[in-house]
């Protein structure tokens, strides 16, 4: 675990008039500590200048001065530290990658704040936990939805908490998902390029929109399992929350099993001789089938190139089974599936 520390410059000639938090950062050549990070520090009183307490980040740097930057030790996270099983994929002193299971919620919220991703994760790693914002707490740079599975990212350095949260901003990875779609497209690959924000009725939904955020969807369908829908494989260009849910749900297509976007149809709109038991299977999954499948990155602090592949879960495996048990029983003129 980190101790406190102490960070002592003197600033050069030229960099009189400079702002001091953009100053400090610049100077200071500590691995990770962020300017947002150093701007908090001074509001929080941790600066002297020859001596006198400095509270102003905006301040101006006075050439010749003597300024001490004091780094707290790292405080110990918030959430409890849980001792739950996770499926690491790869693990160093910066980041971890893990094979995330459906039902698992990221971060502890109202509701939901124990038994979190980040509760295991604190547990896991302990002491290796570097701080991140003057916390011992993981870094979480993307999320999942609770319902979904797959590879997740999570940082253990600041300084990888940084660097990988510019790369996500920039969109500089790798993400392809799977899922199973209601029907199957007229086009079986294509780009969805439709701008997505919070629906105007209710918050907690995303929906296409003109004034919203630009959200790209690559999607093509790897595997066709007619009436019923497809498997398909969705790259994400843009990460925007449930991005791959509206964005398919947009095209008619939707993701089997999901609550809010997925629409699933009506027996009378299937095939006569689709059997209303198979369709009530399918309609009955209790969460989105949908799965992240693939996840590409440059190591943020080597620049190391990573790649991670998960098989999709045994209960999407199981839906695709029973989806084909229901298409040969129709081919065969038995519609029990």
């Amino acid at each position: 675990m980190e101790t406190s520390s102490l960070i002592q410059l003197t600033a050069p000639p030229e960099a009189n008039g400079t702002r001091l938090d953009r100053y400090l950062a610049e100077a200071s050549e500590q691995p990770g500590l962020s300017r947002s990070r150093i701007k908090a520090l001074i509001t929080d009183g941790q600066l002297k200048c020859n001596g006198a307490v400095l509270t102003d980040p905006a301040a101006k740097v006075r050439g010749g001065a003597d300024y001490q930057l004091f780094l707290p030790a790292p405080k110990p996270a918030e959430p409890q530290a849980e001792a739950i099983a996770l499926d690491i994929l790869y693990e160093d002193a910066h980041l971890i990658v893990l094979n995330k299971p459906a039902g698992m919620v990221v971060h502890p919220a109202p509701g939901a704040e124990s038994g979190t991703l980040v509760n295991a994760l604190i547990a896991h790693c302990g002491d290796s936990l570097s701080g991140i914002g003057g916390v011992l707490r993981p870094g979480i740079v993307h999320r999942l939805d609770k319902d979904t599975s797959g590879v997740m990212l999570a940082a253990k350095s600041e300084r990888a908490h940084q660097r990988l949260s510019e790369m996500f901003a920039a969109h500089d990875l790798d993400r392809v998902y799977q899922g199973l779609v209601w029907g199957l497209p007229a086009a079986r690959e294509g780009l969805i390029d439709e701008k997505l924000g919070r629906h105007r009725q209710d918050r907690k939904r995303q929906t296409v929109t003109q004034d919203g955020r630009p959200a790209r969807t690559h999607y093509r369908i790897l595997r066709d399992l007619p009436p019923f829908g497809g498997l398909a494989e969705c790259r994400l260009e843009t990460g925007r929350t449930h991005q791959i849910r509206v964005h398919m749900a947009h095209i008619g297509h939707g993701l089997i099993g999901d609550p809010i976007y997925g629409r699933p149809p009506r027996a009378g709109q299937m095939p006569d001789r689709v059997s209303r038991e198979a369709l009530a299977i399918l309609r009955a999954f209790p969460r989105q089938a949908l799965h992240a499948a693939q996840l590409g990155f440059r190591h943020p602090v080597t620049g190391e190139k990573l790649a991670f592949e998960t098989a999709l879960p045994a209960d999407i495996r199981q839906l695709i089974d029973r989806i084909e048990q229901a298409i040969a029983a129709r081919a065969g003129g038995d519609l029990l599936p």
